[in-house]
């Protein structure tokens, strides 16, 4: 049986391919596009997903979708009615349900057949499942604490749950408007970074302040006794308007999600480009000590109920390394898996792996326990295209291409690591690497401006 994973229309669009359970390939759009967090539905994932399994489309059993636009409809309809959003930002809502609704005729006019000839039957996963299911369902655990954090997701920012065997028992949720994930973009705005993904600028900074305005934090996020969070939405402005996206086939782009109020209570916000100073590092600094405040009030809150010391993480906020390494030192569990792609990429092999797991009711038994799933290329596939760029090149042996490549790193160069299947999620975990000798006075600086 082959199901075909994607997440469509979406940041981070990606696709994947089981075959009875086992992955086969993963590959986000961008890698072949060059378009960072393309958005939109990934053709060219999806292509050379079938290509590297030896199929057509015709032969694919189920789609599997990391959305779900029927989830919580009633919530979604009783917010449209009380709250009476933008015009605009319903419009896009509307599209983005239709454009779900119509991935298998999308996936027909792209292979230029009839949507009647694909036989594959669509199934809707949510989004927050899709990202339990991309942690728990490959991991080696057979029971866990499962949790998603991220920005939203089929009107939810957050989700726990416990995994036992093949399925996984949803225990609780944080619903729109309250987000993790928007809490950390809307203050990475706030420090003058505005494109998609910086929030790992604003990780980076906070090693370099002090959490001077963890106090004021604390008026903007809340932790509540169920282990959850709200936000004061009154510092924010997507719960009023909608969040401002633009993202169709290219790089999202979001708009402004902090209101007045937040100047208010912080001071002016830094402006593009201008000078980091000490204010915006202890800013920083605060934002990332309210997040864990709040990410390891869920986790410490889940750990009796799952009744087990094992926990798998996905979702969006799950990037945030720098929290992740204290999960052992600030929690009671003893074992975390955390896949390669935890954020928005890894929901079309978590909506798959739910789909054969838990609604097919298949048992487990593929486990990720490697990054290396995308493309790899034959040494004639590389000559021919140095030959194409007219690149100079010589060919060395394994064992004289490693002692060129030491010695190169030793004398101060810098070294492109390109060997196997490409890596699954953002690191660059050896296939695709940039070497460089960490000794060198300055190194990070040229790495950054290069």
């Amino acid at each position: 049986m082959y199901i075909l994973g994607v997440n469509a229309y979406h940041g981070d669009s990606s696709a994947c391919l089981l075959s009875d359970g086992e992955l086969v390939c993963a590959i986000e759009e961008e890698r072949i596009r060059r378009i960072k967090h393309w958005a939109g539905l990934p053709v060219e994932a999806v292509k050379w997903c079938l290509q590297y399994g030896g199929i057509d489309i015709e032969e694919v059993d189920y789609i599997a979708i990391s959305r779900n636009p029927s989830a919580h409809i009633h919530k979604k309809i009783l917010r449209v009615l009380t709250k009476t959003p933008r015009i605009g930002f319903l419009k896009d809502r509307l599209q983005s349900v239709s454009r779900i609704s119509d991935v298998k005729d999308g996936l027909a006019r792209v292979f230029g057949v009839k949507a009647s000839s694909i036989r594959a039957r669509v199934q809707n996963v949510e989004h927050h499942r899709a990202h339990l299911g991309s942690a728990y369902l490959v991991s080696p655990f057979d029971r866990a604490a499962c949790v998603s954090v991220d920005g939203f997701g089929d009107f939810l920012s957050a989700m726990r749950g416990i995994g036992r065997g093949n399925k996984i028992e949803i225990l609780d949720w944080v619903e729109y408007p309250h987000s993790l994930g928007i809490f950390y973009t809307a203050l990475t705005q706030f420090l003058g970074f505005w494109k998609y993904g910086d929030e790992y600028k604003v990780m980076g900074l906070s090693s370099f302040g002090r959490p001077a305005y963890l106090n004021e934090m604390r008026k903007i996020l809340r932790l509540k006794d169920n282990g959850l969070f709200d936000l004061d939405t009154s510092f924010f402005v997507h719960h009023k308007e909608g969040v401002d996206m633009v993202w169709e086939n290219g790089e999202p782009a979001l708009g402004r999600l902090f209101s007045d109020k937040l100047i208010e209570l912080l001071g002016n916000p830094r402006q593009r480009g201008e000078s980091i100073s000490a204010r915006h590092k202890d800013i920083a600094s605060s934002v990332q000590a309210m997040y864990e405040e709040a990410f390891f009030h869920m986790l410490n809150h889940i750990y009796p109920r799952a009744e087990t010391d094992k926990i798998t993480l996905a979702g969006g906020c799950i990037q945030n390394s720098l929290a992740n390494g204290k999960i052992l030192e600030r929690t009671p569990f003893k074992e975390v898996y955390i896949p390669p792609a935890s954020y928005d990429a890894g929901t079309a092999i978590g909506a798959a792996i739910w789909l054969w797991s838990v609604l097919l009711g298949n048992e487990r038994e593929f486990v990720m326990s490697s990054p290396y799933w995308g493309p790899m290329f034959s040494d004639e596939q590389i000559e021919i295209a140095l030959n194409e760029y007219s690149l100079k090149y010589i060919k060395l042996n394994d064992q004289e291409l490693y002692e060129k490549t030491a010695k190169d790193i030793a004398d101060g160069k810098i070294v492109g690591w390109f060997q196997g299947r490409t890596e699954w999620g953002p690191r660059a975990l050896g296939n695709r690497s940039i070497l460089a000798d960490p000794r060198k006075e300055g190194i990070r600086t040229i790495l950054n401006e290069r």
